[in-house]
Parts: C-alpha cells; structure tokens; sequence
C-alpha cells in the first residue's frame, strides 16, 4: 500500500511542477525505470533465496538418507 501511495504521490508531484513538459517527461521516465530496476533486483534477489533452500533441501535429505543406510548397516 505504502508503495503505491509514495509512487502516485511522485507521479502527482512530477505533474504540477512549473517546468515544461520535456522535464516532466523525463522525471516521469525516471521514476519508471527507477521502479522497474528495483522489482528486477527483488526478483532477483528473490530467486537466488529460494534457489538456495532448495539447495540446502537437497542436501538435507541426502544427509538424512546417507544417516539411515548407515544406521541400518550398524544393526
């Protein structure tokens, strides 16, 4: 919510500055890419997290299979 807010409240400021459209324009650009950059770096950042609980998953239950084959080879 509080990013919507703070974006559409951007776009608000941007549009009643007292400057020509072009500067509007640009800063409206800006303010584009600038949010389009920050969900790109979550999802990335996102992705890489998850990719390493899979990781740890995997490794976890070939910790757990190599316990058991061993348990049952001691009794």
């Amino acid at each position: 919510m509080s990013f919507v807010v703070s974006v559409g409240m951007t776009g608000v400021g941007i549009a009643y500055l007292p400057v020509d459209a072009w500067v509007r324009g640009f800063l409206g650009m800006g303010v584009l890419f600038t949010v389009g950059s920050c969900f790109s770096l979550a999802k990335t950042i996102r992705d890489e997290h998850e990719d390493k609980r899979l990781i740890s998953r995997i490794d976890e239950a070939k910790t757990t299979r190599i316990l058991r084959d061993f348990e049952k080879e001691v009794t």
